[in-house]
């Protein structure tokens, strides 16, 4: 009989974990509402989904319990800050993920700031704290008239961050933006003021048991809504990798940001913070010999983690064993050597404003017929086939991205094209995608040094 694993969550991140771990078990899933990739994988490899509040730890041992499930991935931000590691670990249900302790690194901006001045402190960039309005006001003036960003201390998906120059027109706008935060109390009630700092940004996926840590090539992400980095921030519109090394990541630097992340993991252990699963750890390349740490997360990315699962060639309900045992090797995560390109698909209203649901027509079989991923992310299916032919009717669901086309490929132009020729040739609607991501253009510009803050 196959290993049960349980996977918590439904966006695209999850649903390519999800994919990997129905490859070697049968799969379990705990969602709030019916992701098609992860009911498909579900019925598919013989086990069974319930839908329920994923930040609930009460309800998500429940269900892992009644299941009778081997192994648990929870790599999503709001569950781990809300503790549902911990109430796996103490229910005696194997898992991998940080506890919320572990997770602080995240949902707790000060704290990961702090352990960075403790280990690292050439590459925090200059910043100062505020919690209250005078606090603030301080902060802001310290800076004067150079740009500032403005980042909530807690959770905000991705979306919370705003920089002078490109969301915010000048420092009084940042210290309005930062007032309504700290007034209002909403993602921290507290937020850092930081430099503006220039440089392409690359994010390293590390992989860790808690004590061993495997580091995968950096990947590049897309984090504005429109194509030219503008617009408000998002959970991310893409990403892509190269074969090894980005382009314009210089080698040493990307060894300097693996150093920083081991000294982040062993700070964690030395103070008993149980940590295992993905730290998705963001740095900007300032120049060819300077790094700055922009923010670690406590899982994998979204949509990161995908261009990790494309690339992945192994069996990953072992890799997570290994990290719930400690066991972990470095041999442990096989990983092509190929370019890999991530796009999602998102309504036109994303990041925006507030929208009603979205309809939409997909292929899945002709995207995969060329070779195509397609993870689900916010939407879930309305006709599972239309008569007459093989598009699906989807609906989104809340505020997130629709859904993820991803490849990978022996280069960067071969799986951009790939990934372009199954949106365009499989998606039918309204649904909106930016069309620069791993552009030869965009990619090119980052080479030379031109890029948004």
């Amino acid at each position: 009989m196959s290993v049960k694993s349980l996977i918590v969550g439904h966006g695209g991140r999850e649903s390519s974990l999800g994919w990997s771990m129905a490859k070697s078990s049968q799969l379990y899933a705990f969602m709030a509402h019916l992701n098609p990739t992860l009911v498909g994988l579900v019925r598919s490899s013989g086990g069974e989904y319930t839908l329920g509040d994923v930040s609930n730890p009460k309800a998500v041992v429940s269900f892992a319990q009644e299941m009778q499930v081997e192994m648990v991935m929870v790599s999503s931000d709001d569950p781990l800050a809300a503790g549902v590691v911990d109430a796996l670990v103490q229910a005696g249900v194997p898992t991998v993920g940080p506890t919320r302790e572990g997770a602080e690194i995240e949902w707790n901006k000060f704290f990961s700031r702090k352990i960075v001045d403790e280990i690292a402190p050439y590459a925090n960039p200059t910043y100062k704290t505020a919690s209250t309005i005078g606090e603030l006001e301080t902060a802001v003036s310290y800076f004067g008239t150079q740009p500032i960003v403005i980042k909530p201390a807690g959770l905000s998906g991705g979306k919370g961050v705003k920089v002078v120059g490109v969301h915010l027109r000048d420092n009084k706008e940042a210290f309005d933006y930062g007032a309504d935060i700290i007034t209002s109390g909403r993602l921290g009630g507290a937020v850092i003021v930081e430099e503006r700092i220039n440089g392409p940004e690359f994010t390293i996926q590390a992989m860790t048991d808690g004590k061993t840590i495997v580091f995968p090539p950096p990947t590049y992400d897309y984090p504005y809504r429109f194509d030219g980095d503008t617009g408000p921030g998002t959970g991310g519109m893409g990403s892509f990798n190269f074969p090894d090394m980005l382009p314009f990541v210089p080698p040493n630097l990307y060894t300097q940001a693996c150093e920083i992340v081991q000294k982040v993991v062993d700070y964690l252990s030395i103070h008993q913070r149980r940590f295992s699963g993905c730290i998705n750890a963001g740095f900007f390349a300032t120049n060819q010999t300077d790094l700055r740490v922009i923010e670690f997360n406590a899982r994998f990315g979204d949509p990161e983690c995908m261009n990790i699962m494309t690339l992945f060639q192994g069996n990953w309900t072992d890799v997570m064993a290994q990290m719930i045992n400690g066991k972990l090797a470095l041999g442990d995560v096989p990983l092509r050597n190929d370019a890999s390109v991530v796009i999602y698909l998102v309504t036109p209203d994303y990041a925006l404003r507030p929208s009603e649901p979205v309809e939409f027509l997909l292929d899945v079989g002709m995207a995969e017929d060329i070779g195509c991923h397609v993870w689900f992310s916010a939407a879930q299916s309305v006709q599972s086939e239309q008569p007459g032919g093989s598009f699906g009717r989807y609906r989104t669901v809340g505020t997130s991205r629709a859904v993820a086309f991803a490849v990978n490929a022996a280069d960067i132009t071969t799986a951009r094209n790939m990934v372009v020729t199954a949106i365009e040739a499989s998606v039918k609607g309204p649904l909106e995608w930016r069309k620069d991501i791993a552009d030869p253009r965009y990619v090119s510009n980052l080479q030379n040094g031109q890029f948004v803050p």
